[in-house]
């Protein structure tokens, strides 16, 4: 039987004692808003069903002109790439079809998986042939493959263990038909002439440091004598253990989610933060987690951007299953955008994703509250096995040519933002905030054309 939001018993529920008007009028006074406030906005009030389209235009409104005062009238971008080392995975998360059943990775497994584990090597090659066409950033999100561990040491300690598999989620590399190396020389590997590494999320570093008495300190301090430069904020999802235990119950809970982050913080490592909404949470969760992500600014100082991600259901075990028949709808993603702009008072960067969104939608997300447009990408594995249908490569003119279609600055930016090199629209370039970004462009129509076709 589907199941739409709102019929899970949740404790957690969309209901307040606050008047949309007054929450509205607290952010037109620059006030900081409360969970009952951000309730009503994202809601457009709680006292009727459904979102009233004229309500929603006057916080869109004030989100834009929040925007503007923040950040001006710049849309920023980043040259990255995209790899990802495995999509072995036996964590068990509904809302993902990235991953591929761990054990049909073994040399032993009879049955097939259409994935894939990247050695080192590989991980290597694929960085430094980017950073010679200017990319100046890798993002690297995996699945969580038993072999992996952080380093030699890790390894040891892990094949002491009794039944290794089910006590500590590990095997050795021999079980399967290619070693994903340890954290520490993927880490390596990816630091290539010193491009900008975006890894290691909390999850990721969970399992780096599984059956250890090492703390996230500990590892990330060693991830980063490796050569890590900045921690993805996802695996997130919603910072509501309520929602977690439905969509995510093997992951870990929201206070590791979040004692990672600090710890990342707290060795200098700068991060992001995430949402992954339009599943089964309600509103109020929504809140709950901008409420939490806020907190931990408050706390470090250390998140460079706010990424909303609007949930991909098809080909995902939430939708095959009839937990969720839909995504978030358009009013659902502009309110997520704005309410994010306006609660999350301590983050400057509001980031637009044209992979979720797709052009149309994710250039009208900049006129409710976002600043950044993504990054060029070139490969994008994750949203594109769950269905999404917005492709993976994005070439510096084409971003251009969008941005200053809507009136806005187009800007090349570091991952951390702290360069920013405006463009000129009528003399659009390639990357030049990269070791070796000399503006040539990414690819030309015909290159651009032939990444296309083998997709």
């Amino acid at each position: 039987m589907q199941r739409s939001r709102g019929e899970f018993d949740f404790e957690c529920v969309p209901e307040t004692d606050q008047p949309f008007e007054n929450a509205l009028r607290k952010t037109r006074d620059g006030e900081r808003l409360a969970v009952a406030d951000g309730i009503e906005l994202i809601t457009t009030g709680t006292e009727r069903a459904g979102i009233d389209p004229e309500r929603k235009e006057r916080v869109l409104e004030v989100a834009d002109r929040r925007r503007a005062e923040m950040v001006g009238e710049r849309v920023t971008f980043v040259a990255n790439l995209n790899n990802n080392v495995t999509t072995a995975c036996n964590t068990g998360c509904l809302f993902c079809n990235f991953k591929d059943s761990s054990h049909r990775f073994r040399s032993d497994a009879e049955e097939a998986h259409g994935g894939f584990t990247k050695t080192p090597a590989d991980s290597r090659e694929i960085v430094s042939k980017a950073a010679a066409r200017g990319i100046y950033e890798v993002t690297s999100v995996s699945g969580l493959h038993p072999a992996f561990a952080l380093d030699d040491e890790h390894h040891e300690m892990l094949s002491g263990y009794d039944d290794a598999a089910k006590t500590v989620n590990y095997r050795p590399p021999a079980a399967y038909d290619t070693d994903p190396g340890t954290y520490l020389e993927q880490m390596d590997a990816m630091s290539v002439r010193d491009i900008h590494l975006h890894s290691m999320t909390p999850e990721e570093t969970y399992h780096a440091r599984r059956g250890t008495d090492w703390s996230y300190e500990d590892v990330y301090r060693r991830l980063a004598d490796a050569g890590l430069d900045s921690v993805p904020g996802t695996a997130a999802e919603i910072l509501v253990d309520e929602v977690r235990d439905v969509i995510c119950p093997g992951k870990i809970d929201t206070d590791g989610w979040l004692t990672a982050m600090e710890a990342a913080a707290a060795v200098g490592l700068d991060m992001t933060a995430t949402i992954m909404y339009g599943h089964v949470e309600n509103a109020a969760h929504r809140i709950k987690h901008l409420q939490r992500v806020r907190e931990l600014q408050d706390r470090t100082g250390a998140i460079t951007e706010f990424v909303p991600l609007s949930f991909i259901h098809p080909n995902t075990p939430l939708a095959e299953r009839g937990i969720v028949e839909a995504g978030a709808s358009d009013d659902e993603d502009e309110l997520m955008i704005a309410v994010s702009r306006l609660f999350l008072d301590n983050i400057s960067n509001i980031q637009s994703s044209w992979v979720k969104y797709g052009d149309q939608q994710g250039l009208k997300m900049l006129s409710c509250g976002a600043n950044d447009f993504m990054g060029t990408i070139l490969s994008e594995e994750i949203t594109k096995r769950a269905g999404g249908e917005f492709g993976e490569y994005r070439s510096f003119a084409e971003y251009v040519e969008m941005i200053a279609a809507i009136g806005r600055t187009p800007a090349e930016r570091s991952t951390d933002y702290r360069q920013i090199r405006d463009i000129d629209a009528e003399n659009p370039d390639g990357p030049r905030l990269g070791p070796q970004a000399d503006g040539t462009p990414l690819f030309d129509g015909a290159s651009r054309n032939r990444a296309h076709a083998d997709d």
